[in-house]
């Protein structure tokens, strides 16, 4: 990371939110916070005002510029050194429980009413992510998760109690995700997959986070990843690392040009190729994780060859098929999932990774699509029901049915029939 940053900085992710209201329980898992971000390509920044929150806010704070101003108006804990590091038993290997580029994630006990160390099993119990001096998630992207986390609060993200900066020393204390994250669940070979009841849950509570930050707050996230969403007891989702957020345009501007920065298999191609980012480059990212949640598979494995290396480019041809569908469904769920449900997250995982952004869905429609998905019998509809069914239509004789393959385009059901090009964005 080299050479903090004087209280002089000024950032360029500002921001007025609302106040805190009330505190939730606590985040992090294995690998949780993984996935470092890479650099994709560069382009220059272009200064921007920072949008008015005034729908969402509580009582509008000023607007923080520099590093004294976004710590002292963030509501959060000042956390000492000594603090954490009693809280975490000296940050020792049995209480690590997470790492990637940024440097290692510490469980660690807190009181639930001064925050101050407690024993282990006892008091709150939260993730401290401690950053490496010479890591890629330097004090900016540190900065940056203060200012964003420590004054939006939502269900679907997750809460940051507070913060350390003491000389070159950087910690950030969220609340504590018991189930990890989600790339922990699709990918690692557990006893059992995620079931799809879960996924169409997990889902539907990313995108609540994303459409809050959005269409409601005008903040581009810009690090969606499976790594990134982390789940509670109930598998309720949550989004986490906000070191890459930003501010999106106002006005009459269509995008922010900047460095490009996140994760290559997710990042927007637009993005990638002209450093404009918009809310659409989200609705990319998040395109590709229900990708991840219909195949199980990564967005980009090196383990596999040719295009099966790349997600987008491996599912594309499948999505919008019903009868071919199946082929690229994680086999790890053994047909136990809604058919017709399937083929609607197909269709609207299709829409998200569209290459012109323009024509992508709102994260506010997406999110209606999955909870319009999760109501409907398409979600519910029993496996053995749906498997029976298929087996009866496989026994008939393609003469007593005849139906052809070439089944136009204009038959197949979008999940986000009223989306039209007014939503262009």
């Amino acid at each position: 990371m080299g050479n903090c940053l004087n209280s002089s900085t000024r950032v360029d992710n500002s921001l007025s939110t609302q106040n805190s209201s009330g505190r939730s329980n606590v985040a992090t898992s294995k690998t949780s916070f993984s996935s470092v971000p890479s650099t994709l390509t560069c382009s220059t920044s272009s200064n921007f005002s920072a949008p008015s929150y005034s729908e969402k806010t509580a009582s509008t704070l000023p607007t923080p510029r520099t590093e004294g101003e976004i710590l002292s108006s963030s509501n959060l804990k000042a956390f000492t050194f000594s603090d954490l590091r009693n809280a975490t038993r000296n940050f020792r290997p049995d209480s690590l429980i997470g790492e990637g580029g940024f440097g290692y994630v510490y469980k660690g006990w807190i009181d639930e009413q001064t925050f101050a160390p407690s024993r282990p099993g006892s008091g709150l119990v939260v993730a401290v992510k401690k950053l490496k001096p010479e890591g890629f998630q330097g004090h900016k992207e540190w900065l940056t998760e203060v200012n964003y986390l420590g004054q939006l609060h939502h269900p679907n993200l997750v809460k940051l109690i507070g913060y350390c900066s003491e000389g070159d020393t950087r910690l950030l204390v969220y609340e504590f995700m018991p189930k990890g994250s989600l790339e922990n669940h699709l990918f690692r070979r557990g006893p059992e997959p995620l079931p799809w009841a879960t996924r169409i849950k997990v889902a539907i509570g990313a995108a609540k986070g994303l459409s809050f930050l959005n269409d409601e707050s005008q903040i581009i996230y810009r690090d969606v990843k499976a790594s990134n969403i982390l789940l509670d007891p109930d598998f309720n989702a949550k989004l986490s690392d906000f070191g890459l957020a930003k501010d999106g345009p106002t006005g009459d501007r269509t995008h922010v040009s900047t460095r490009v920065m996140g994760t290559h298999g997710y990042a927007a191609p637009e993005y990638i190729a002209t450093g404009r980012l918009s809310a659409k480059a989200d609705v990319y990212s998040f395109g590709v994780v229900l990708l991840e949640l219909l195949t199980g598979r990564r967005a980009l494995d090196k383990t596999k060859v040719g295009t099966e290396q790349n997600l987008v480019e491996w599912a594309k041809p499948y999505l919008g098929d019903k009868r071919k569908l199946y082929r690229i469904m994680d086999t790890r769920l053994e047909g136990k999932y809604s058919k017709k449900g399937a083929h609607e997250l197909g269709i609207l995982a299709q829409q998200c990774i569209g290459n012109d952004a323009k024509l992508r869905p709102r994260m506010s429609d997406v999110l209606a699509a999955l909870e319009k998905l999760q109501d409907s019998k398409s979600s519910t509809l029993q496996p053995q029901d749906d498997q029976v069914r298929t087996s009866s239509i496989a026994r008939r004789s393609p003469m007593r049915n005849p139906r052809s393959p070439l089944r136009p385009a204009s038959c197949r059901r979008s999940p986000l029939p009223s989306y039209q090009r007014s939503h262009e964005h």
